[in-house]
């Protein structure tokens, strides 16, 4: 339940007259996307302390294959980093091998950003 908005968790619905009424679930379906057809973009983005950080958008697939694609990469650089709302963090400036992993890999893949 949300804290801020506690109706959100069952979408707005407060009260029904219907006995048999049972909320609509909320979780989401993921349907991983073949690799050929993801188009995916490797930005550097400057974090506080002036870190860097390569960060992979646009991934459609479920969180267990964004992970798994977040630890194969990890792995590969030999830094750490996480995977969180489609997105693949990496730490420090790693976008040359991360375009090249993933295209070796079958995905659509790119520098964008500066």
């Amino acid at each position: 339940m949300n804290k801020r908005n506690p109706k959100a968790s069952i979408g707005g619905l407060v009260y029904s007259t219907n006995p048999d009424f049972k909320p609509q679930s909320q979780e989401k379906e993921h349907v991983d996307v073949p690799p050929s057809m993801q188009d995916l973009r490797v930005w550097l983005e400057r974090k506080g302390g002036g870190k860097l950080l390569t960060v992979v958008k646009g991934y459609f697939g479920s969180p267990d294959s964004l992970q798994t694609l977040a630890s194969k990469l990890k792995s590969a650089c030999g830094v750490g980093g996480n995977a969180k709302d489609g997105e693949i963090l990496i730490q420090g400036d790693q976008r040359e091998k991360v375009v090249q992993l993933l295209l070796k890999d079958g995905f659509k893949a790119k520098k964008a950003g500066g």
